[in-house]
């Protein structure tokens, strides 16, 4: 049976979501602040510009300076942290719970009134520029994003979140003022508050912060709605993904396509001073309005490449020794999910382990999955669960961040679902979603 979702869910008055959780045992508070906010709402010549308003979120107020904030999150031994994603923009907020009073209205402050001030807004694109700079120095981000580029080639999900540095230069404070009013708004909003505080105090506490015009009142969510199957996740049209979100700044609106890969999409690229060659293959999967399937595919992921038992890892680095290292990841996303092979070896092995991965993805496709193979991947994802869902941060992650792709309460079904896999069903969804015949693959080798 499902387990019962431990959190408590309300909704204020502007349309803000609040998720409360209290634990007693610790004297730490977390509070998370999920925003529909990612990379893929950005339109040309806007991308980038969800990671760069990231940056640009903690540079003040007409009533903030910058750097009060930090400073005051400090000097009561607080942490915040933020990330940018296609699906979101995320801001953590960890704090003795004596002090989330007097830091998270800043944090409000800053998400809803951010100044985004011209001479700020120099100095912190030069800090992006070096970050995107970076990370073209990094030869599997480089082969990440070529990859990425190949599978979801008219989907926002094949940019980079960081943007160029062409697309950067072409930006300015009050493009990104006009982003930031559009999206920033609290019913884009999910606030996330787990830890040593009661719910009470919580709930007026969020109240009075994430206020929009005149007074809120935070009201639980029916009970009949909380369960409702029904995804706020955006919808499919007949041509692709339905954009969601407002235009920024007078861009044309576009019909974005459902990734499909047809037949073996291949590209290899020669990089300088690359010690290792890489294989990186890809699958898209369904995204958030098929999750049961999703999970499927997490199995699927832990079977191939989690362990030295699992089957690529024992045959082609344990037993031959063709790959340095080999991994399977699983990428849960809005739209359509990721499934992902990635080997690291020497150049004169790709051709080879390509055509052994591929046996294999016949053999999974042809033949029985043991039971024993089976149990083995339940268990290693529902441990995995369990240490994942052990503290304060932790959980307020996962409830914002499946508040935010679909709906909270679906973030406590993931053991129930991953045990309610059969061998069969498991051995059906690779055969709809891992042809060995249809795939994206990107390979690198040394200059």
């Amino acid at each position: 049976m499902n387990a019962a979702f431990p959190a408590s869910v309300f909704q204020l008055d502007n349309g803000l979501t609040l998720i409360h959780q209290e634990i007693p045992t610790t004297p730490v508070v977390v509070a998370d602040v999920w925003v529909r906010a990612g990379a893929h709402l950005e339109k040309e010549p806007c991308f980038g510009m969800a990671h760069f308003l990231e940056h640009m979120i903690f540079k003040g107020t007409a009533t903030l300076a910058p750097g009060v904030f930090d400073q005051k999150i400090e000097n009561r031994g607080g942490v915040t942290n933020a990330a940018t994603s296609h699906d979101y923009a995320h801001y953590s907020l960890t704090t003795a719970a004596v002090h989330l009073e007097d830091t998270l209205p800043h944090l409000g402050e800053l998400l809803l009134n951010a100044a985004i001030p011209e001479d700020e807004f120099s100095r912190e694109r030069d800090v992006v520029l070096e970050e995107i700079r970076q990370a073209h120095d990094d030869p599997d981000w480089i082969g990440f994003h070529a990859l990425i580029s190949s599978v979801y080639q008219h989907h926002p999900y094949g940019r980079s979140v960081l943007g160029s540095e062409q697309e950067l230069m072409q930006q300015s404070p009050e493009i990104m003022r006009c982003f930031h009013r559009n999206h920033y708004q609290p019913e884009n909003m999910t606030v996330v508050i787990v830890g040593g505080i009661a719910e009470e105090s919580a709930v007026k506490l969020v109240s009075r912060t994430f206020v929009d015009f005149g007074d809120r009142v935070a009201r639980p969510v029916p009970e009949a709605l909380r369960a409702s199957p029904e995804l706020r996740s955006g919808s499919q049209s007949e041509t692709g993904w339905a954009h969601t979100g407002d235009r920024c700044c007078d861009c044309p609106e576009k019909k974005e396509v459902t990734p499909v890969i047809a037949g073996i999409r291949r590209q290899e690229l020669h990089l300088p001073r690359l010690e290792q060659a890489r294989l990186l293959m890809a699958w898209t999967g369904p995204g958030v309005e098929q999750l049961c399937t999703s999970y499927g595919l997490d199995l699927l992921s832990v079977l191939l490449a989690e362990g030295r038992t699992s089957r690529l890892v024992r045959d082609l680095r344990e037993e031959q020794q063709l790959v340095q290292g080999i991994c399977s990841n699983f990428s849960l996303q809005r739209d359509a999910s990721l499934f992902t092979i990635t080997a690291w070896l020497e150049p004169e092995n790709v051709e080879r382990v390509e055509s052994l991965i591929r046996l294999h993805l016949n053999d999974l496709i042809s033949n029985p999955i043991s039971e024993q193979e089976l149990t083995r991947c339940q268990r290693l994802l529902c441990n995995d669960y369990a240490f994942s869902t052990e503290t304060p941060n932790q959980l307020a992650g996962l409830y914002g961040y499946y508040n935010t792709i679909a709906q909270a309460e679906l973030a406590v079904t993931y053991p129930w679902q991953i045990q309610s896999y059969s061998a069969k069903k498991l051995q059906e969804l690779a055969q709809e979603y891992l042809s060995p015949n249809h795939y994206a693959v990107t390979v690198l080798k040394p200059c």
